[in-house]
This record gives C-alpha cells, structure tokens and sequence, in this order.
C-alpha cells in the first residue's frame, strides 16, 4: 500500500500557534516551497527532480475554482457597467453549480467507486474534495458580499432588489394580484408523512421547507417548489419602459402566502433550500442499440441524480436540516449555509432591462468578406478561391459561415455538404439550411453529437427533424465523443470536383458567436479538402487513417504531432536558433503535454500561455519553467479560441481549431487541428491577434507558481491596453478590396 506522508504547515500569517496549523501532503509543501522560491531547501532536489512529479502540477479542482474566482472578480470591477457586473455574479452561480454537477460528483464517483489513483498533483479523490469543501464556502461568502455591494449600487441606479417586506402598500398590492393570478395556480404543496413519500426534489430547483400546524397541535412537514417556469425576480413597479424598477424574489412571495396553500393550518416556520445533483451520464455505448434512445434516458436520470450539494439558509433549524439530509440521502458535509438568495444565477433576468446606460456598448460585428448582390464575384466561392479568409469572432461577422452553408444549399452545382454540429442553439440557420439542401435532392451528413454536455436534448430535436428532412445523421464513433467543427462542401466546377472547407475553434451556433471569441478558416486548399473527406469518412463509416496531409485529428495523430512541432523548437534553443511557442486555449491539463512544456523551457525556449480556465501548469520554478508565462483573460467575452504558434527559426507554424490541451480532448475525443497556411493571416494571427491579447494589461491574469493569480502591470509608458477593446476597434468597418479580372465595361457586361 502506498503511504501518503504529512507535514503541518502553518498559516500564513506568521504568528499563527502551532495548534493553528494545517495537516498537508508532502509533496503539497514541496510544491509550495518551489512557488515561494525557497530555492536552498530545493537545490538539491530539483537536480534530479523529474518532470512527472506531483509538486509541478497544480489540482485541476483548484485550479477550476480559481477561474471562477476570476469570474467573480469582474462582478466587483467598476470599469465593468454595473449591469454586467451583475451578469459575472449570475456566470459565477451557474459556474459553481456545473462545478458540482461535474467535478465534485465525480470525486464522489470515484471515492464510491474505492478508484485508488491519484491525480497529476498526487492527490486521492478524497483529498481532493476535502480541498473543494474547505474552499467553496470562502467563494459563497465572498459572492454574497458582492450581491450586498452590487444590491446598493443597483438601487442607486433606480433598480432595487427588494426584499417583501421591505415592499411599500402600492407594491405589495402589485405582488400581491401577480401571486393570486400567476403564481398560487400553479404551486403544488407536497406533504410528507406516512401516507405520503417524500417528495422527488429536481436537479437546481428553488424549493421551500413549511412546518403547519394542525387543529390538533401536531406539527407536519411540506415542501413547495418555487416554479421555474416564472421568473424569479417578480417586478412590483409599473413596466412603463421608465428608469426605476423594483423587484421582489419569487420565493419570498411564495413564503409570504404560504398560508393560501394550506388552508385550515398555521404556517409555523418556512425556509428555502436549493440542491444540486449529479449531472454526469454513464452512457453504456457498447450496450446500447439505439445511442439516442440512451441518451434521452440519461437526461431523464440526471434530473434526479444523487443529490452532491444543499444550500440552505441560516435560520434554517436543524430539526429540519436533518429530516432534508436523511431523505435526499446526502452526506452532511454537502450542506452549505449560506445568506440568501440562493443561487444567483437568475441575476440574468437584469439584462433585460432597457438601460443601455448600464450595459457595454452595441456593437456590430464587420463584415470582412464581401457577399451580396448579384454575379460570381460576390458569392462566397469565389472569395474563398481568391484566397483563404480567417474570420475572429465576434470581432468579425459569422455570416460568411452561414453564407457558406446557405449558398450550398441552394447552388445546383453543389453535390455534398457535410458537417459536424456539436452546439447549435434552439434557433439555428445552419441547421435549415441543411435541411434544406436535403429537400433540394443533395447529399447532406451530419455528424450530430448528442453527448454535448447540458445540450442533449436541444441536439436530439435537431436530430431527429434533420432526419425528417432526408440528411443523413450519424452520432459518432462509440467510446468518442466528436468534438471537432468541421464543415465540407462538394461542388463541380468546370469539369471537376472542387472542396470548400471550413475549419473552426468554436460551434456553429449563431448566438454564441456574438458571445465567445473563436476563430475560423474557410479554404479550398485541395489537401485540406481530402483530409475533410477522410474524416468524415471517419466518423460516418468504416475507415482507419494513420496520418493526415494537413490536418491534426485526435485520437489519431493530434499528440504527436503537437509534440513533435514542440521537440523541433526545443532543437531550434539547443542549437542556438532561439525558439518559441505561444499556445491560446481553455483548459492545459494533460500531464504528458506538462512535461514536454517543461523540457522546452529548460532548453531555453519562450513560452507563452494564453489559458483561459484550468492550468496545471506552474510556470516560474526555477530550473523548471523560468520561460514560461501563463496569463489569463476574463472580459466581455468568453475566450474560446485555440492558437498554436510555434516560430520555427523564422519560418512559423500556427494551427488553429477545437482542441485544448487535455487528456480528454488528446485520446478521447474526435478533435481537429489545421494549419493556417497564408504568410498573411499567419502574421494577422501572431501580431494583431496574439499580439494584442499579451499586451493586455486590463483584463490580463498573470499566473504564479503557486496557482494564484494577479493582474497584470501597467505598462512601463503607462499605458491602458485590453485586447478586447482593441480588437473590437481593429476589426471595425473593414472590408476587403477584392481584385477582379478584365476591363470595367467587360465587368459590367458580364463577360469575363
């Protein structure tokens, strides 16, 4: 058996009494050692310390709750309008509790399961949730003095967040005849005793625990669901399109009648609790006849999944603490105490508010590719035969994308389209123009995954309505989840077969394009084509292929080849060519990836990490990864592009497409990487894109060894750079010159 040695560390105020200190895992000590640069102790260490050992790597939980810590931090911003700010403080709620319907109750999984593996920082499952446990109520705390200080500054802004009884008789009056006509018919109390089982409580519902009193004395038990189906946040002031709005909490207004729903009982006492449960779905693929009929019975137990955490207020007792426990079946550890509200992620509901005084300025994404109008020099074809086009969103409109499929669908020398859809949201252009390019008699496959976390049930419809329209539908490859964007159109032109590919880093969903930055390619370069081809031959049918002509395809060849584009800058430093690797992601996870970063910057290369959540990466250490340098950027949006630039002595290579840095996305996933190929848009990526965001020094994370965070530093000169401002005036009103052939009259004439 393996023995885990523990050493006390003390707190980190100096005085702090030895009986004050903290138990910890060795190697956890020795990891801060390396972070706080107590380079004596380490010395001797560190020169045979092998880059595999636990003390380099931080805990990926702990690493996910410091990025919604940096979410949190923005709500708290006051260069952020005071709307937005509410927005961060609703993104951090729905963060945390995703956080638990994922991660803790997969250490649950596992510590159930007796799973004895350790994590790449050397932890047990068990430790791990201890760590979550002991950090989440800090981060709750914290929230609920944010919503104190952002609850002021609302109402002095004429938006107040009431409480009921603090509403005044004209307000009261307005809830009132809002809770007789909306609310009261649809409530259904549920009473517990032993005629009556206790009631099955759904997944991140708003519920209410009610003691009554009988006639005869004895005291009973009820629950009420709040109705997720009203908003939460009732307004109890005119809706005149006016500057003041007052809301009050719709649990508050149920508690305030609660005594309509029990008629001929005293309502004795009333307290809201929320639960959070396990949302992962054990899908038994290679069991399973029909991958979406499994699906949808997954879906259907993720409402009810075992119960991972309990929010309850103060006041609550514990007599009735205790009865929510024992019939939830939860551990008592998962019970959190915090101030109300609980769960603040309808703090959405203020972005509805018509005041754009509040609210980041409107933009118009530009228009980059010319489209529209008549004749071929306007359509998207003969832009892309022009030259690749690389599209930044949402700097840059995505309408070339749906312009591409649309465009297919209607074109009669289209033959084929073919695309993976992973989310497409509820309202979705693409997808009817698939369908109707099926009605039109081509050849449509879709490869549509259906284990897209929390968008299950939005991609069932949308499969089965493809299916209705003649498209061919597969689900993806068993064991896999298909996670690449990929998009292929077959066209016949003047005799031959012509491809059109485009290659993104996000999905093709229209909504999110406005709200995530990512990065897309259209080309017809004619290798790119057949590796298209070859992957959809992939993931529809029965083909095995080795290597690829451009493109990078988990679980394939995507490792190595990263690898090896890594292993060529480590020879480039030995030999004195210098070498440098800027990497933009999401999520650097993966150990084996960890380690090769390592030798990099031991041989003296320049790293540069753009990570936007997890890291467990310690860059800094001494003799380690003193190359190496982690930002992150949390801003108006969601950084969801992927950018691999390595310099290459003066001869760069930059990939671009789904994939992060993870074992998932590396061995388990259909993931695809592809090469920007243009000296143009290669020069675009690393100086006005990559560029920009390390120039950062508003928005910019730095990260220390230790797996804390900081802000950046003004610059030297002083001056205020945040890449996404720059961006979003960059890319302003830009169109492209395009070049055309002959003579103005032939152009008009339309001969060519």
């Amino acid at each position: 058996m393996a023995l885990t040695l523990y050493e006390r560390y003390p707190d980190t105020n100096p005085g702090t009494p030895w009986e004050h200190s903290c138990w910890f895992p060795l190697h956890f000590i020795q990891a801060r050692h390396l972070a706080t640069g107590d380079r004596e102790d380490m010395a001797v260490r560190k020169k045979t310390l092998r880059l595999d050992a636990p003390e380099l790597y931080i805990n990926r939980e702990t690493a996910l709750l410091a990025f919604q810590e940096r979410v949190l931090e923005e709500a708290t911003d006051s260069r952020n309008p005071l709307l937005e700010r509410a927005k961060y403080l609703g993104i951090f709620s729905s963060n945390l509790s995703e956080f638990y319907m994922v991660r803790v109750a997969g250490l649950k999984q596992q510590i159930a399961a007796g799973v004895a593996g350790l994590s790449d920082d050397g932890l047990t499952a068990a430790e791990q949730l201890a760590l979550v446990r002991e950090r989440i109520p800090r981060m709750l705390a914290r929230a609920r003095e944010v919503f104190s200080d952002l609850r002021a500054e609302l109402a002095g802004a004429g938006i107040r967040l009431l409480d009921y009884a603090d509403l005044s008789e004209a307000q009261k009056t307005v809830a009132d005849a809002y809770f007789a006509n909306d609310v009261f018919p649809v409530l259904t109390p549920l009473a517990f005793d032993p005629g009556r089982p206790f009631p099955h409580i759904s997944n991140l519902s708003m519920n209410i625990a009610i003691v009554v009193r009988g006639p005869d004395g004895e005291d009973r038990f009820a629950r009420v669901k709040v109705p997720k189906a009203l908003p939460r946040l009732v307004q109890v002031s005119p809706d005149d399109g006016g500057r003041e709005h007052a809301f009050v909490w719709l649990e508050q207004l149920v508690i305030a009648h609660a005594g309509t729903l029990f008629p001929g009982y005293d309502v004795v006492e009333a307290h809201t609790f929320r639960i959070t449960r396990d949302a992962e779905m054990v899908i038994q693929e290679l069991e399973a006849d029909d991958l979406l009929e499994t699906i949808e019975q997954g879906i259907r137990r993720r409402r009810f999944g075992s119960v991972v955490r309990m929010t309850v207020e103060p006041t609550m007792p514990d007599n009735i603490r205790d009865i929510l426990v024992e019939n939830l079946d939860m551990d008592p550890a998962d019970v959190i105490t915090i101030e109300p509200p609980l769960g603040m992620s309808e703090l959405f509901q203020l972005a509805n508010l018509d005041r754009p005084d509040l609210k980041y300025t409107a933009f118009v994404p530009a228009l980059t590719v010319q489209l529209g109008g008549e004749g071929e020099e306007n359509d998207i074809f003969s832009a892309i035969r022009e030259r690749d086009i690389l599209l930044h969103h949402p700097y840059e409109s995505f309408q070339p994308v749906t312009a591409l499929i649309r465009q297919a669908a209607h074109d009669p020398d289209v033959l084929a389209i073919k695309m993976t859809l992973y989310r497409v949201g509820a309202d979705s252009p693409i997808v009817e123009a698939l369908m109707d390019a099926a009605v039109a008699g081509k050849e449509v496959a879709v490869l549509m995954e259906l284990k897209a976390r929390f968008d299950e049930e939005s991609n069932i419809e949308w499969a089965r309505a493809l299916e209705a329209a003649g498209v061919h539908v597969v689900y993806g490859l068993v064991g896999l989840k298909t996670h690449s964007k990929v998009a292929l159109v077959v066209r016949r032109e003047g005799g031959k077969i012509r491809r059109y590919v485009h290659i993104g880093t996000g999905n093709y969903n229209t909504v999110t394009a406005m709200l995530y930055t990512d990065l897309g390619l259209l080309t017809c370069d004619e290798k790119t084509g057949e590796d298209a081809s070859a992957l959809f031959n992939l993931v529809t049918g029965y083909a095995r292929k080795n290597t690829y002509k451009r493109f990078l395809v988990a679980p394939v060849d995507l490792r190595e080849g990263l690898a090896s584009l890594v292993r060529r800058e480590i020879e480039h430093a030995q030999a004195g060519r210098g070498g440098a690797i800027t990497f933009k992601m999401n999520a650097l996870v993966d150990q084996k990836t960890i380690a090769l970063l390592y030798e990099a910057s031991q041989a003296g290369v320049q790293i540069d990490l753009l990570v936007r959540g997890v890291c467990c990466l310690r860059p800094g250490v001494a003799g380690v990864s003193e190359t190496i340098r982690v930002t992150s950027i949390v801003g108006r949006f969601l950084e969801h592009s992927r950018i691999y630039y390595f310099a290459n002595d003066g001869e760069p290579e930059v990939y671009i497409g789904s994939a992060d840095l993870m074992p998932r996305n590396l061995d388990r996933r259909v993931e695809v990487l592809a090469p920007v190929r243009d000296p143009r848009l290669i020069k675009r990526l690393h100086d006005e894109i990559l560029g920009t965001y390390l120039r950062d020094n508003v928005k910019t994370r730095v990260m220390n060894a230790d797996g804390s965070y900081e802000r950046a530093r003004p610059a030297e000169d002083g001056s205020i750079r945040c890449a996404q401002s720059e961006l979003l005036t960059i890319r302003k009103s830009i169109l492209p010159k395009r070049k055309r052939k002959g003579t103005p009259q032939k152009r008009k004439s339309g001969k060519r």
